[in-house]
């Protein structure tokens, strides 16, 4: 379907973002009910989900912030859960927009379901189709975290099965990204990457993961220059 809209030169960037707000709107909610049922205020929870914006890191902060962790380690946890989107900004580096404020609003909101829709646009997109694509996800964000903070706190709201959302997403956003590859052999890497991270650490399966990805990558594209000839 995604493939679709962006077969012609114009897209609904409301209409491309539309998945993404599925996901994003009931784990916002449920992030804000959260953050107010620990204690914080209504608004310091809209105030993460626009300032923060770190999506799993969030959910992370809530118990710390309960424990009375220090700014300092919850800083740190954060760096370390978000630290696969310095591989994201790298190969993004010649497709952010010329704008400084445009590039630096990119780089802020680049989140997994924000990269995977940009990864999908096709070469030469309008900047600002990538920009609006980056502001919508975020006032999904927002908004569902608005409505967990103002109402879900104050109503008998069942939980239960919300969490799945974000599986759900993923999900979503995993077929769109196959149907529109050119190799299957990044699919093939991460595959094996986590198959071999997850005997050696399960806490720590994801950074060994990319790790690993990163190192084969980097091996696959010596061996391509070696083989063409051309200088390492």
């Amino acid at each position: 379907m995604i493939r679709a809209w962006l077969a012609g030169r114009d897209f609904s960037a409301l209409a491309l973002t539309a998945p993404v707000a599925m996901g994003y709107i009931p784990l916002g909610a449920v992030f804000g009910f959260l953050f107010v049922q620990a204690g914080g205020d209504w608004w310091l929870a809209i105030c993460a989900s626009l300032l923060v914006y770190a999506g799993a890191a969030q959910y992370m902060m809530i118990p710390l912030l309960a424990a009375g962790m220090s700014t300092a380690s919850i800083a740190l946890a954060t760096l370390i859960i978000n630290s696969r989107h310095v591989f994201y900004g790298l190969s993004l580096l010649n497709r952010l927009p010329a704008s400084r404020w445009q590039r630096w609003y990119v780089i802020f909101g680049l989140t997994d379901e924000t990269y995977s829709l940009i990864t999908t646009l096709p070469p030469g997109t309008n900047e600002r189709n990538m920009l609006l694509v980056t502001q919508l996800n975020h006032g999904w964000c927002v908004l569902g975290t608005a409505l967990g903070a103002l109402i879900g706190a104050q109503a008998k709201i069942a939980l239960v099965g919300l969490d799945f959302a974000l599986v759900a997403l993923f999900c979503v956003l995993t077929v769109e990204q196959w149907r529109t590859r050119k190799s299957a052999t990044p699919l093939w890497i991460a595959l094996l990457a986590f198959a071999i991270a997850w005997p050696l650490s399960a806490r720590h399966a994801m950074v060994i993961s990319i790790a690993l990805s990163v190192l084969a990558v980097v091996f696959l594209e010596l061996l391509r220059k070696r083989s063409s000839g051309a200088p390492a």
